[in-house]
């Protein structure tokens, strides 16, 4: 899932936006069903940002689509984009980090 993020004066990525955003941060990590791992994704010449995340089940994941899709409007975000996909259990395992 990624956006094109709000214009100025939100932080360009980078330790302001860091600091800024840390506690949505461990509240996604405390409070997301079914959430097993979120990578957070920035591109500031594109302007976008978002991230990949790993859910328990696909239903878990459609619930953070729609809940997040809410917030980050809010927010100021535009040309939200999510993607699902399943997993191939099997290969996965054998690529996973060690």
């Amino acid at each position: 899932m990624d956006f094109a993020t709000a214009p100025p004066p939100y932080p360009a990525p980078g330790a302001e936006r860091n600091a800024l955003l840390r506690p949505l941060a461990h509240s996604i990590a405390a409070d997301t069903p079914g959430l097993v791992w979120k990578i957070w994704t920035e591109d500031a010449a594109a302007g976008r940002a978002g991230g990949l995340y790993a859910f328990t089940t696909r239903e878990h994941a459609l619930a953070y689509q729609a809940m997040h899709t809410e917030r980050v409007t809010v927010r100021g975000a535009t040309d939200i984009r999510a993607v699902l996909w399943d997993i191939n259990a099997e290969l996965t395992a054998i690529t996973k980090p060690v």
